[in-house]
């Protein structure tokens, strides 16, 4: 048997503002170790028999994040299925559950997962895991009822109903839509009730028959986005136009509702979904009186006040149920029962064209990262680090000029017809309109400091040549 982890982490959340952007979502935070939110749900596979590297899915813009993230926790050999626009769960699945028939065969099982979730109970996950496992080989798909704590009004509910074949696995009795508090405190006195956790298990086979019944227009148009697509690397980009032809529905109403095949197996390890800045609350107090930090964080005369820092000291005077997140370029500062209208701060941005709505100042690309450290008018300074053995492209600026300072490693640099190399606390400068390209040629990290000066510093401002990662033409943003 073999066992494919899907990675859902297409998702682009406000919920968790500043720390989380369009650009760079919570899945790629490290809210709860060293680790973010995506590697962990990647690591916590690979104890379950027979699984192989994970397929993740992604909007384009995050590629390179997902695709870096996971190379840095050994998952070799892991692809990533590019989303030309979100459809919700159903079509993501189907496409993955073709891939997973091409690349290792009709009977692989996969385990569909939200990327951005907590599971901190390993031993729990992998003794329900194995229950599902058994039930998807049996021909079920597999859906995990989560241990209601409380009665969340938030959340989806599936009531379990009668066992099936294989021990630990039920009927699901019926899907629940959120309900009111009334309804929510019912389900947890009756005890047969479970959040709806969006995590699925199933043989490839087995659900893509169920679609065909279902849902054949959204098969066809599936099969159409994965054969017209494109691959590059370990980059897999599915055809817009036939992609959009998908229905936009998520797993549970495109499926789950309908198939005589649907199983529950209830999973009770902590599970949460990081909703909202109070997930703080669940971290150990740091003192007796309910304050809750992350960072570098000074309380005085506080009462269940939760902070997250990043970037410097935070220091809180005299605060009740107050949440503080500071970043390089942002701080939140909230009553702690307002979180959830954490989003209407988003949309203000937003509105007003705001970068902290959007992006954070580190961005990463496939040869390193680069992160501004100042910005004004006609100038701006960043930090670049280029990976050993990596490049960017070979392109010139129409509207700048750039001066770039070596501050660690070995750079090549190509500027107009002159190649040559610089070392530490050497620089060059190149004039606008010259062609150019910066290469890390050693084996240790590449950094510098970029200042560019021009009338326009966008970075849409450059014409792409050459490029090893496949990205010419450039699209706007995509240096």
């Amino acid at each position: 048997m073999t066992l494919l982890p899907v990675l859902l982490a297409g998702g682009t959340g406000s919920r968790l503002w500043p720390l989380s952007r369009e650009h760079y979502p919570k899945q790629f935070l490290a809210l709860t170790d060293d680790n973010s939110l995506l590697q962990n749900t990647a690591l916590r596979t690979q104890a379950l028999p027979g699984v192989v590297a994970p397929l993740a899915i992604c909007a384009e813009q995050h590629r390179f994040v997902v695709a870096e993230q996971l190379r840095a926790v050994d998952m070799t050999g892991a692809r990533v299925l590019l989303e030309p626009e979100g459809r919700n769960t159903g079509p993501a699945a189907t496409c993955a559950a073709l891939l997973a028939t091409e690349l290792h065969g009709h009977d692989t099982v996969l385990f569909v997962m939200a990327a951005d979730h907590v599971i901190p109970d390993a031993e729990a996950f992998a003794k329900a895991s194995a229950i599902a496992i058994e039930a998807a080989k049996a021909g079920h798909i597999v859906s995990f009822g989560i241990q209601p704590t409380h009665p969340e009004t938030g959340f989806g509910y599936i009531r379990a109903g009668a066992a099936v074949s294989v021990e630990g696995a039920r009927q699901i009795a019926e899907f629940v839509e959120k309900p009111p508090l009334a309804k929510a405190e019912a389900f947890l006195a009756a005890g047969d009730y479970y959040w709806n956790g969006g995590m699925f298990l199933f043989r490839a086979d087995v659900f893509l028959d169920e679609v065909q019944r279902l849902e054949p227009d959204m098969l066809a148009a599936c099969q159409k986005a994965l054969a017209e697509g494109s691959r590059e690397m370990d980059f897999v980009r599915l055809h817009g136009p036939s992609f959009r032809e998908a229905r936009n529905e998520s797993i549970d109403y495109a499926v789950m509702e309908k198939t005589d095949k649907a199983a529950l197996v209830t999973l009770d390890a902590g599970w949460d979904d990081i909703g909202s800045w109070n997930y703080l609350a669940k971290l150990p107090d740091v003192d007796a009186r309910g304050n809750v930090a992350r960072g570098d964080v000074m309380f005085e005369d506080c009462d269940g006040t939760l902070v997250h820092g990043s970037h410097r000291l935070v220091t809180a005077l005299g605060l009740t149920d107050t949440v503080i997140v500071e970043t390089i370029d942002a701080v939140l500062v909230a009553s702690r029962d307002r979180l959830q209208d954490v989003k209407k701060i988003v949309t203000r941005l937003k509105a007003a064209q705001r970068s902290e709505a959007v992006a954070r100042p580190r961005v990463y690309r496939p040869w390193g990262w680069y992160e501004t450290i100042s910005l004004a008018d006609r100038f701006q300074v960043k930090r670049i680090m280029v990976k050993p053995g990596e490049k960017l492209s070979l392109q010139m600026h129409h509207h700048r000029a750039e001066h770039w300072v070596v501050v660690s490693g070995t750079a090549r640099v190509t500027n107009g017809d002159k190649v040559f190399l610089l070392g530490e606390d050497q620089s060059t400068y190149i004039p606008l309109g010259h062609t150019h390209r910066l290469e890390n040629p050693g084996k240790l990290p590449l950094e510098l400091i970029e200042v560019q000066s021009g009338s326009y510093l966008g970075e849409d401002d450059i014409v792409r040549f050459e490029d090893v990662y496949g990205r010419t033409p450039v699209p706007a943003g995509m240096p």
